[in-house]
């Protein structure tokens, strides 16, 4: 195998590129002697929420916490049912799972995200919630979601743990429902030192639970109102996410950029591309093709120094940790046959024209163009 010629990714080139900026938040957070709930949360929650285009941000230890929370605090327990996609890393199931209300997929469409029509199909006495996912950072039909929960008189929790910087019919992710759950883990557009993650909502008393919640219940230092967790975002990370906002619209510009060069270099055919509709903009948290004979190809790219990566392999319903809903292979026939055929090219702000045609004429090769 070829020695790496254009990595997946390079977490170091953003730290290099960042070097000053970074190492001043190190050390405005370190001088002042204060690392948890600070003033750094407290801003970078206001910020946020002012970005996303909602009233209330409550940082977190992870989107996964993000997750779990948004869904207890809107009243999502046992009993409920919750009805998501297939397509999605598996938090988004296990959040669900962990609140003991159950997942119930629905099938997607071609651009991998829930189909709204089979949402329709799925609702029953028990649904409390949807759940849609705003998969490798194009957002959901959020429209129509929103036209069947206002009708059905269900809940939505946004999945916007890729889609930081991404916009539907001009607004963006996260905005739309009760309540979201964003991620700023190391490979998100928006990513800290680390894990962490932010829950955003226009609901005032669901904000006020996740608040006490994420720190033990505890309304002040001796007063205990409810049993909580520890789910504090840490100030060092918070003033990096604050600096990171103020560069994400550029960061996305530039992975939007390289996303149309990938459009434009590589051959149609045995592939299939991810496309932007006009109310869409997609933040591409990673650029996915759908492609024939896709582990040969993944081999391929691999000969000539090109890394890839499957997102992912198995659909949600497939996994053993699923078994006891009950579902099995042909029950969501898009998302499997999906399944596998996605492959995730290097897809990066960092990555140059050439390294991009140089995986546009890797894939043209591997199919003869």
């Amino acid at each position: 195998m070829s020695s790496v010629k254009v990595p997946f990714v390079d977490l170091k080139q953003r730290y290099e590129e960042e070097k000053v900026e970074l190492l001043a938040c190190v050390e405005r957070v370190l001088e002042q002697g204060h690392f948890v709930l600070t003033g750094e949360v407290k801003e970078f929650e206001d910020k946020a929420a002012g970005y996303v285009g909602v009233k209330h941000c409550i940082a977190l230890n992870s989107g996964t916490d993000a997750l779990m929370m948004a869904l207890w605090a809107l009243g999502i327990g046992r009993g409920d049912e919750v009805i998501t996609t297939p397509i999605s890393f598996v938090a988004s199931t296990g959040a669900i799972a962990h609140v003991g209300a159950t997942p119930v997929y629905a099938d997607v469409r071609e651009d991998q995200n829930i189909d709204p029509a089979e949402i329709e199909k799925k609702i029953t006495p028990r649904t409390k919630a949807i759940l849609p996912v705003h998969w490798t950072g194009r957002i959901a039909d959020m429209h129509a979601i929103m036209e069947i929960a206002a009708r059905r008189k269900l809940l939505v929790i946004e999945d916007e743990a890729q889609s930081m910087g991404a916009y539907y019919h001009g607004r963006h992710g996260g905005s739309f429902g009760h309540a979201a759950a964003f991620s700023a883990h190391p490979l998100k557009n928006l990513n800290a030192l680390g894990d962490g993650g932010f829950l955003a909502t226009n609901d005032d008393e669901a904000a006020k639970k996740v608040r006490l919640y994420r720190t033990h219940g505890l309304a002040d230092r001796d007063t205990c109102v409810m049993y909580g967790v520890n789910s504090r975002l840490d100030s060092l990370n918070a003033e990096v996410l604050k600096f990171r906002l103020d560069r994400l619209s550029d960061i996305v510009a530039r992975r939007r950029r390289n996303a149309n060069l990938y459009r434009k270099l590589i051959k149609p055919g045995s592939i299939t591309i991810p496309e932007d509709k006009p109310h869409e903009q997609n933040a591409f948290v990673m650029f996915i093709i759908q492609a024939d004979d896709r582990d040969r190809l993944k081999a391929h790219l691999a000969a000539h120094g090109i890394e890839s990566l499957v997102y992912y392999g198995t659909p949600l319903h497939l996994h053993q940790a699923a078994a006891r809903l009950g579902y099995k292979r042909g029950d969501f026939p898009l998302a499997e046959r999906q399944a596998d055929r996605v492959l995730a090219l290097p897809h990066h702000q960092h990555l140059t024209e050439e390294q991009v045609a140089q995986v546009a004429e890797a894939v043209n090769r591997f199919y003869g163009g």
